[in-house]
C-alpha cells in the first residue's frame, strides 16, 4: 500500500494521526457504497454513545473592576482636594478641586469639548447629554437660570456658562483606582487620578485563534481561588494590537470583559479560572476520537463491530470534537453500537 499524507484538523486524536503518518489508510470497495467487511474484529472496542458534547476551554483571568481610565486637569490653578483611592464618586460629586473649586463627575460618553450656554442647539449631542445630567440632579431645562442654580450649588461663579474642564464624563459611577497627583501640585495638563467602574468584573486576553470563545452574551463559569464557581457572561470582546517587546513583532489579542451579574464577591482582586463554552451539540452520536480511521477516498470512517465479532469499515461524517470524543453520523451507526479501537 502506498504511503499517503492526510490533512488532519485540530483536535483529532493521536490514533488517527499515527495511522496517517504510518501509511495505514482504509479503503471502501471501488465503485460501490457498500461498507468493507472483514472476517475478524479488532482486539479493542468502544461503544457508540448518545450524549451532549460541549467545546469548552479553561483560561486564566483576573477578578477586579476592569480597565482604568486616567483623568487630567484642563484648568489652571493648584490642586486643593483629591478623591481618595478606593472611594466611589457618583453623578454631581467632586473628583478633585482646583483652587478650591470642584471638578465634578457626570454620566455620558462625549467629553465636554466646548463651553456650553443657554441658546445653543438643544439637539446637539453634548447639549443633550449635559441637559439630561442637569435634570437628574434636579435642575430642569437647558436654561441660563438652571445652569446658574447648578453652579451656585457647587460654589462656582454663576456665569450661566459651563467651562471645559469643569466636568468629567464617565458611563456611570466610578471607583477611584489610584491618585497620581498631590495636594499643592499645579493642575494644568497633569494626570490627576485613574478610575474604574464600580462593578466587579473578570478580564482576560485571548489569542486570536480562540476568537470563537469570545462571543458577546455567551455564558461562562468563573472559579474563584477558594473553589467557588460563579455564573458569568461575556460583556465585551475587543481586538487590540500589543507592540512587540525588545524589537519583536506586535501581537494581536482579544481583550474580554466578563460580568458576574448580582453575584456577591468579597474579594477585591484575585486570579481566577474561566471556563468558556464555544459550542454545544445536544444528544448526538459520539465515538472516541481514537476510533476514527483515515480513508483512502478522503474523510474518516470507523470499524463497526457486529455481535458475532465480525467487523466492517463504514464512512462517517464528523462534527464537534470535545473531551476526547467526536460527533459522528453514518449509515449503520446506532446508540450502543460497537466500534474498533487501536490496539
Amino acid at each position: 500500500m502506498n504511503r499517503r499524507a492526510f490533512l488532519l484538523t485540530g483536535g483529532i486524536g493521536a490514533a488517527v494521526l499515527a495511522a496517517a503518518s504510518a501509511g495505514f489508510a482504509y479503503g471502501l470497495p471501488t465503485g460501490t457504497a457498500k461498507p468493507q467487511a472483514t472476517s475478524t474484529g479488532p482486539r479493542k472496542t468502544a461503544q457508540v454513545t448518545r450524549q451532549t458534547l460541549a467545546d469548552t476551554e479553561s483560561k486564566n483571568g483576573t477578578l477586579g473592576y476592569g480597565s482604568t481610565t486616567s483623568v487630567s486637569s484642563k484648568l489652571n490653578g493648584t490642586l486643593t482636594h483629591l478623591a481618595e483611592a478606593g472611594s466611589t464618586v457618583q453623578r454631581g460629586q467632586t473628583l478633585f478641586k482646583v483652587d478650591e473649586l470642584p471638578v465634578v463627575l457626570m454620566y455620558g460618553a462625549l467629553p465636554l469639548y466646548r463651553p456650553l450656554r443657554s441658546g445653543m442647539e438643544s439637539s446637539d449631542a453634548d447639549v443633550k447629554q449635559f441637559t439630561e445630567n442637569l435634570k437628574a440632579l434636579g435642575f430642569s431645562g437647558f436654561t441660563s437660570s438652571a445652569i446658574k442654580k447648578w453652579q451656585k450649588s457647587l460654589g462656582l461663579e454663576q456665569t450661566g456658562v459651563v467651562e471645559p474642564g469643569r466636568i468629567v464624563y464617565a458611563p456611570g459611577p466610578v471607583r477611584i483606582d489610584s491618585v497620581s497627583a498631590s495636594i499643592g501640585d499645579a493642575a494644568p495638563g497633569q494626570t490627576i487620578l485613574s478610575y474604574t467602574g464600580t462593578r466587579r468584573v473578570v478580564t482576560t486576553s485571548l489569542d486570536v485563534d480562540d476568537a470563537r470563545l469570545a462571543t458577546v452574551g455567551a455564558a461562562v463559569k468563573v472559579t474563584l481561588p477558594d473553589g467557588k464557581a460563579l455564573d458569568g457572561k461575556v460583556e465585551s470582546a475587543k481586538t487590540t494590537v500589543q507592540p512587540g517587546q525588545n524589537g519583536g513583532d506586535p501581537t494581536t489579542e482579544i481583550d474580554v470583559v466578563i460580568g458576574l451579574g448580582d453575584a456577591a464577591v468579597a474579594l477585591e482582586k484575585a486570579s481566577v479560572k474561566i471556563a468558556f463554552t464555544a459550542s454545544v451539540r445536544e444528544k448526538v452520536l459520539t465515538v472516541p476520537v481514537a476510533a476514527l480511521l483515515a480513508l483512502r477516498e478522503g474523510g474518516y470512517g470507523v470499524e463497526l463491530v457486529s455481535a458475532d465479532g465480525s467487523s466492517r469499515v463504514i464512512a462517517v461524517k464528523t462534527g464537534l470534537f470535545a473531551a476526547g470524543r467526536v460527533e459522528v453520523s453514518g449509515d449503520g451507526l446506532t446508540e450502543g453500537g460497537t466500534v474498533g479501537m487501536p490496539s
